[in-house]
């Protein structure tokens, strides 16, 4: 069997783990990323492609063919307004995820991945179903809606063999030190003090492993094609629990609760209806949540 895998955004934390998944488990891996890669930060025996995905003539010179798989990572989380730059990130996004489609070779093709966000959810109801409308709160949310919203017609109308994934809050070693979990873990190993925000919100965090394993179901089931599937925990727990946690597994930390307002309009009960995973992809937790914050912290204590 063919296993031709390209990662769009593929340098990031999650497309870093997914290749080296990928590569185990015997994938040719080529990875397209904005940026050239350092050699310290490569996988060993991916190829990477230099491009912007949102500049279609150089992407048509430079994306492959004959891939089998597409896992589209492509953009940045940035909830900037419009005209602060929203409007780039949804040429990334949206515009960024035309031009892939436009120039990958459709016969060829056996599955695309689209990685979503659980804010396209917005201010629905917890737990939040893929059923649910999509309610965007940024350009960013609205960039990963279109879409999502382009390929479901597209598999609908063409028989295009797409998935989309609306991941929740993804956790692990290797995530940008900006990230919540990361920023909680280096203020409790440093003793500092932190604000943070009171932490009543009620959110799903989900150990990055697991969310590999997801991904692979996704390309490997038939029965996902077509869908829009949640990947999170499906077990919420407060904020202030997070930071509490982390704080009793390192020893010290001094966070300063209710200094962080709340975002405008913030969604305080975020968190996933994961049935679906279940049902379709027979997906479960490998790795809980207390397991994944033991594995985070000892990451950060060695770099």
């Amino acid at each position: 069997m063919s296993k031709n895998l390209l990662v769009v955004g593929g340098t990031g934390f999650i497309g870093k783990h997914l290749a080296l998944r990928a590569i185990k488990k015997g994938f040719n891996t080529q990875i397209l990323s904005l940026n050239e890669q350092p050699l310290k930060n490569r996988v060993e025996g991916a190829n990477y492609i230099t491009c912007d995905v949102s500049n279609y003539l150089e992407l048509k010179e430079k994306i492959p063919q004959q891939i089998e798989y597409v896992v589209n990572l492509s953009g940045y989380i940035d909830h900037s307004a419009f005209k602060k730059g929203g409007s780039n990130i949804i040429d990334t996004h949206f515009g960024g995820t035309q031009n892939i489609l436009k120039l990958i070779d459709w016969k060829n093709l056996k599955r695309f991945i689209q990685i979503g966000s659980s804010d396209e959810y917005g201010n629905n109801p917890a737990p939040q179903t893929e059923d649910m409308p999509s309610r965007p709160i940024s350009p960013y949310s609205f960039g990963k809606s279109a879409s999502a919203e382009l390929l479901q017609m597209l598999n609908r109308n063409e028989s295009f063999p797409a998935v989309i994934l609306r991941l929740f809050l993804v956790f692990g070693p290797g995530q940008d030190k900006k990230r919540f979990i990361p920023q909680i873990i280096e203020g409790c190993l440093s003793d500092s003090i932190f604000p943070v925000s009171a932490g009543n919100q009620l959110r799903d965090f989900c150990y990055i492993e697991n969310i590999i394993d997801g991904i692979f179901l996704s390309m490997e089931i038939d029965d996902a094609n077509g869908h829009i599937i949640n990947l999170g925990s499906g077990n919420p727990i407060s904020i202030r629990n997070v930071i509490d946690l982390i704080k009793k597994e390192i020893g010290f930390g001094k966070p300063e609760f209710g200094k962080v307002p709340y975002r405008f309009d913030e969604n305080m009960k975020l968190y996933a209806d994961i049935s679906k995973a279940k049902k379709i992809l027979g997906w479960k937790e490998n790795v809980n949540f207390e397991e994944g914050i033991r594995n985070t912290i000892e990451f950060y204590r060695k770099i």
